[in-house]
């Protein structure tokens, strides 16, 4: 980087004799910068929560709909374990955990 030439693109803005005269005393230069805030809403802050909000909202009935498949697939192996294990018995007592479709 060439040492004479002001860096950045605030360089036009600081005048030349002001900057030669900091750069060969070693003052630094202090530049004030008016800035007015932008009006009307700040969409990215309104944004940002509503996305998050978003996606847990999905995560939740991804959560939910994967519970429900689970539990139906446990409830059909459970059946057909139930079909193909016939009845139980314990000290007499019988039980018949499906029944017979015959």
């Amino acid at each position: 980087m060439d040492h004479h030439t002001p860096p950045g693109i605030i360089a036009p803005h600081i005048p030349a004799d002001a900057y030669r005269r900091a750069e060969a005393t070693g003052q630094p230069i202090v530049i004030v910068v008016h800035d007015t805030p932008p009006t009307g809403i700040p969409w990215r802050r309104l944004l940002i929560p509503f996305a998050i909000a978003g996606a847990v909202v999905a995560g939740g009935w991804g959560l939910v709909a994967a519970l429900c498949l689970l539990l139906d697939a446990a409830a059909h192996t459970a059946t057909v374990i139930a079909g193909v294990a016939g009845p139980i018995g314990i000290g007499g007592i019988t039980l018949r955990l499906a029944r017979n479709k015959t």
